[in-house]
């Protein structure tokens, strides 16, 4: 499952479950999604992926490169050592900003919020 929130400034996606080719069916809705929403920072939250494939990594790709043309940065938070492999194999762990420290959520969005599911 794949949700979005935002605030002001920020875009939030949740993923949780699998991260590979048998939901690539919905990456392109969910780029196209965010993309629109144009916020400057987007946030992936991986504290819930299960399994991440070299599809996962494209998608995640995908949104980074579309943040970075409209000037934007991409963090990724919750990712563990496998997934940040599969980024690193794919050669774009750079592409992102990676936040070590972060510790998972309650499941309601913080005050200040939208929670729109994909």
């Amino acid at each position: 499952m794949i949700e979005i929130a935002t605030s002001p400034t920020t875009t939030t996606v949740s993923i949780a479950g699998d991260l590979d080719l048998a939901e690539r069916g919905q990456f392109p809705e969910i780029a196209a999604r965010v993309s629109g929403l144009r916020r400057q920072l987007l946030v992936v939250d991986m504290c819930r992926v299960t399994f991440m494939d070299s599809t996962g990594a494209a998608f995640l790709i995908s949104l980074a490169d579309a943040s970075a043309k409209r000037g934007g940065a991409t963090v990724l938070r919750g990712c563990d050592e496998r997934d940040l492999f599969v980024l690193e194999i794919c050669g774009a762990l750079d592409s992102f900003r990676v936040d070590p420290e972060h510790r998972c959520e309650p499941a309601t969005p913080p005050s200040g919020f939208r929670r729109v599911t994909a």
